[in-house]
């Protein structure tokens, strides 16, 4: 078996837009199970790094919370086209990466696809409800809103379609009761 560390690319941090290379001084190769070979290189960042990633998401979510669901999911449409147009090449990766077979990989990110499309029906998926005297005097009503920065550590056994689950679309559902006087 022969590895290509010294050939490997480095996979640098996504953060507030843009790739950041990272100051880790220990990083973890990513190895195709099926050749021993390593693909990539992958940075263990340290706490600063996270949380500098955190904070740019913290203060990106502001303006996000108060833009209109219709403009909210054009990203999400465009998330969907992209995904559509590099299945394979996606498929590809996962193969390498993981060691399931392209057909399961292509499954797979089909399924990524369509959580993307059902987080494209935000507008819809947004309204809540009221509900009237749910016990004597009280009131009930649900809006659903935007929760704020998340992270999600998900299974390596669906390393395409579990993070989109938590990505796409996550709003945090909100009930109120209040009592009302009779």
């Amino acid at each position: 078996m022969t590895t290509l560390t010294a050939t490997a690319a480095k996979v640098p941090n996504f953060v507030n837009g843009r790739w950041v290379e990272s100051r880790s001084k220990e990083w973890r190769d990513v190895i195709n199970p099926a050749s021993g070979e390593v693909i990539a290189s992958v940075p263990m960042s340290d706490e600063a790094e996270v949380l500098a990633a955190i904070q740019a998401a913290q203060a990106a979510f502001p303006a996000w919370r108060r833009t209109p669901a219709e403009d909210r999911i054009q990203p999400l449409f465009k998330l969907k086209m992209l995904l559509e147009e590099h299945i394979d090449d996606l498929a590809r990766t996962i193969t390498q990466e993981n060691g399931k077979t392209f057909t399961e990989a292509k499954a797979e990110f089909r399924r990524a696809i369509e959580n993307v499309e059902v987080a494209c029906g935000i507008p819809m998926m947004m309204q809540g409800y009221n509900l009237e005297d749910v016990a004597r005097g009280i009131d009930e009503f649900m809006i659903r809103q935007p929760l704020g920065v998340v992270a999600a550590i998900t299974a390596f056994n669906f390393p395409g379609m579990i993070p989109f689950w938590f990505s796409a679309l996550r709003h945090r559902l909100r009930k109120h009761a209040h009592r009302q006087t009779v």
